[in-house]
């Protein structure tokens, strides 16, 4: 390289700083004693240092300051190269490290993965679980139908269609002795959301008196469609009508549904 590209390059920087390697300064030292304007260069940068230090340090006299520079030979010293010396025990903890936060990412995607599998596990209990209580209530309402179905007591009422729905028909099983009420609605439509039917016992005479006794509430959910209602013990008729959800005080009878004598 010429005197510029040794310039421009900050070796001179790295051989007054002391970093360069022995062969490297020895090389410096040569140029700078058969060419002028590195060795003003490298005076230049150490008088840059010189400057920059002294703006931190106490004020010196000239004197003292000179004793000192003298001793430590500023101007003419010898870099000492300190060779870098790693510990191998800095390898095996840098190792370790990472040993350990392999170890750590692999449990912590191992948990993950068991407690997904335990929420997995979790959610098919209940599903389970829910599925055996529905069986449950589905054979417990089938019972309970089968046995209002074949008790000889109840006398049986047939509702048929009206003219809102010609189609529809139900049962009513009317246990006079008791006055227990069942509604087999096995042949009404699935009523519209917001709606539900309300049964009434009908009193004929001297007026037609409705009375409720119930509403079919959660009909979906009714497999068997078998409805225990209030109970009656004075009926001449009885009448299912479709009425907002809630029910009403008095039937809508432009919304009856089915309707039977005794």
């Amino acid at each position: 390289m010429d005197t510029k590209e040794i310039i421009n390059s900050g070796d001179l920087e790295l051989y007054v700083y002391g970093l360069l390697n022995e062969e490297e300064s020895r090389q410096i030292a040569v140029l700078s004693q058969s060419d002028k304007t590195i060795k003003d260069e490298i005076l230049a940068i150490e008088k840059s240092i010189l400057s920059l230090s002294s703006s931190f340090s106490p004020v010196l006299s000239s004197d003292v300051y000179e004793k000192i520079k003298y001793k430590l030979n500023l101007k003419h010293r010898k870099v000492i190269q300190m060779k870098s010396k790693t510990s191998t025990y800095q390898y095996l903890g840098w190792a370790a490290s990472v040993v350990l936060l392999v170890g750590i990412g692999y449990m912590y995607t191992n948990q993950t993965a068991i407690e997904s599998k335990i929420t997995t596990i979790e959610n098919e209990k209940i599903k389970l679980n829910d599925a055996v209580v529905a069986a449950e209530n589905q054979s417990k309402n089938a019972k309970e139908a089968l046995t209002v179905i074949r008790d000889t007591k109840n006398t049986v009422i047939t509702l048929g269609g009206q003219a809102v729905a010609p189609k529809a028909f139900a049962k009513i099983y009317w246990n006079k002795e008791t006055e227990v009420v069942y509604v087999d609605a096995s042949g009404l439509p699935e009523p519209p959301e917001g709606k539900v039917y309300q049964i009434w016992s009908l009193k004929l005479l001297p007026q037609l008196t409705p009375t409720s006794i119930g509403l079919l509430d959660k009909f979906g959910d009714n497999t068997t469609k078998m409805f225990a209602v209030n109970s009656t013990g004075d009926a001449e008729a009885f009448g299912i009508t479709l009425e907002p959800s809630g029910g009403s005080k008095s039937p809508t009878m432009e919304q009856l549904y089915t309707l039977g004598k005794v």
